[in-house]
């Protein structure tokens, strides 16, 4: 069976950037397209955005919650928690 893509789109802002880099991190598969505006990052089957490595890029706080400031679109069945958030298709 093929594996779908699931994808998140961020607004490209100077908060977004350490977003968009962690998640490029914890998911080598995954494909970022950079556009004036916004930042699509596409993946086959499953997407991962972890606390964790925001924080260690940034060497702050970050609550997981505030990725909805900056979400344009997604593209897959979300789960969510307080550590991270996964995007698959289901």
């Amino acid at each position: 069976m093929a594996q779908h893509n699931v994808f998140l789109a961020l607004q490209t802002n100077d908060a977004s950037r350490s977003i968009i880099e962690a998640i490029a991190h914890d998911n080598p598969h995954a494909v970022v397209h950079e556009q004036p505006a916004m930042v699509k990052i596409d993946a086959p089957g499953r997407l991962v955005v972890k606390r964790a490595t925001v924080e260690e890029l940034t060497g702050m706080p970050w609550d997981l919650q505030s990725l909805h400031v900056h979400l344009i679109s997604l593209s897959g069945n979300l789960d969510e928690t307080e550590d991270e958030l996964v995007l698959a298709w289901k």
